[in-house]
């Protein structure tokens, strides 16, 4: 075989953190791969492991990634399986570490290393970094984030594939990261396998491509899918996407023989629009790429090849994602039953507000939504019928007054004797009060992050 004629697979194991803990096994034990890359982390996620670890030094990542390396790992090892995630999360290192611990009670000790990437976590640098001049300005705002600077949780530049390829080409079987870009968890082994240089802009383009395939999982194989979705077969045992790159950018979409779910032109295309801005400017940490150019064909069943990508040089910025405090919510249900459901429902909420206001609580927002009628499609879907046989009362407030969250908790229970007639479904008790976690998308110059990025090596 030439090196023209090589073929990498790398299959994705999960769309976000919560996922199908059994894809993972199933893409390994399932066909043929040499990559399984496994996608944790979104912009909120980042947020939820740094209170975790503010509670507990030793957490902050995925652990449920752990004992899921104590059962695929020794498969892994045996077939050269190697494992590329962002499970990290905010704690890499206490995350390689568990995983080491796993893969001693799997019995690998001296079989595997374990590579972690660190220095994405702007956290403890914020405050100099501020002082320094870089303001990190809102993308969308432009406002300077002194502005929400004490309400700051999280700060994470999203990195790309540098790091991951210096842990592969130091033989780690697992790679773990914080905060990187979901893309490179798949192009970064592309680079690595196949000697791509910085000046490969087309082809890195295209394993972006392929890494916005894989990153949602199932979401590329017939899952989420509007196309026919009603005929997708054997869903719950769906083949998660697998790629099988080539040298020259070019790559195939399939799954494994055996699997549910369905590969076609229409649910790849679905992925590749999924979170889709300027087409035209994919923007990643090592290229930006241009979906305008993207080609694919079907070559048979569960088969999709994509070609003709076109990228150009990375920008002088890395992005970063930023997770701040913005007050309180909390959600109450209640629902009603036939007759006049949604009118029993609708004169419930003004019963609420009414007493909200009598109170004098002041909130940011207060927002109403007859569950079964109008929740999806609102105002849209016009005066509901007389004859609805229920729906859920749903009522959301947000603020930044805690105490004015909590005394909106106490005013859903009373409704239950003092509003309408036929409620049901409040087993669920008082509402709880939860902490809003907004999102700070901003900038910063890659020469302020990239000399912090740093690649250990983990012997088991």
């Amino acid at each position: 075989m030439t090196d023209e004629d090589r073929v990498i697979r790398i299959g994705s194991g999960q769309g976000f953190w919560g996922d199908d803990l059994d894809a993972p096994v199933r893409q390994v034990e399932g066909g043929e791969l040499d990559y399984l890359m496994m996608d944790y982390l979104a912009e909120v996620t980042m947020s939820i492991m740094q209170k975790q670890r503010g509670r507990d030094p030793s957490a902050g990542y995925a652990r449920d990634f752990v004992p899921l390396m104590e059962r695929i790992l020794p498969r892994c090892v045996e077939d050269g399986v190697r494992v590329v995630t962002n499970a990290g999360g905010v704690n890499p290192t206490g995350c390689g570490e568990a995983v080491v611990e796993a893969a001693r009670e799997a019995g690998l000790q001296g079989r595997a290393r374990i590579g972690v990437v660190t220095g994405d976590d702007l956290m403890d640098r914020l405050d100099q970094l501020l002082s320094q001049g870089h303001e990190l300005r809102n993308m969308e705002t432009d406002e300077p984030l002194e502005e929400v600077r004490d309400r700051v949780r999280s700060a994470n530049v999203y990195i790309g594939a540098p790091p991951i390829v210096e842990a592969l080409r130091q033989e780690a079987n697992v790679v773990l990261t914080g905060r990187s870009t979901d893309t490179a968890l798949t192009y970064a082994p592309m680079i690595h396998e196949f000697g791509w240089g910085e000046g490969d802009h087309h082809r890195v383009a295209a394993g972006v491509i392929a890494g916005h395939i894989n990153e949602c999982g199932a979401q590329a194989s017939g899952g989420n899918s509007m196309i026919d979705w009603w005929t997708i077969p054997e869903l719950e045992s769906v083949g998660f996407p697998v790629i099988e790159a080539h040298p020259d950018g070019s790559f195939v979409v399939t799954k494994h023989p055996g699997t549910g779910g369905r590969v076609t032109l229409g649910t790849v295309k679905e992925q590749i629009l999924y979170e889709m801005g300027d087409p035209s400017e994919y923007i990643t940490p090592d290229v930006v790429a241009d979906f305008t150019t993207i080609r694919l064909q079907e070559e048979g069943e569960h088969r999709v090849r994509v070609t003709g990508i076109k990228g150009r040089p990375r920008t002088d910025f890395l992005k970063v994602s930023i997770a701040y405090s913005a007050g309180w919510k909390a959600v109450g249900t209640l629902v009603y039953a036939w007759p006049d459901a949604a009118l029993k429902a609708r004169e419930a909420d003004r019963i609420l507000r009414a007493r909200l206001d009598r109170l004098g609580l002041e909130f940011d927002t207060i927002r109403t939504e007859l569950v079964g009628w109008d929740s999806t499609h609102g105002h849209l879907v016009g005066e509901p019928p007389r004859d609805v046989p229920e729906v859920e009362l749903r009522v959301g407030v947000r603020g930044r007054d805690r105490e004015a969250v909590e005394r909106f908790t106490r005013e859903i229970a009373p409704l239950v004797l003092t509003g309408p007639p036929s409620v049901t479904g409040f087993a669920g008790g008082r509402p709880r009060v939860q902490e809003i976690m907004a999102f700070w998308p901003a900038l910063i110059r890659r020469e302020v992050v990239e000399p912090y990025l740093m690649t250990r090596i983990l012997e088991v």
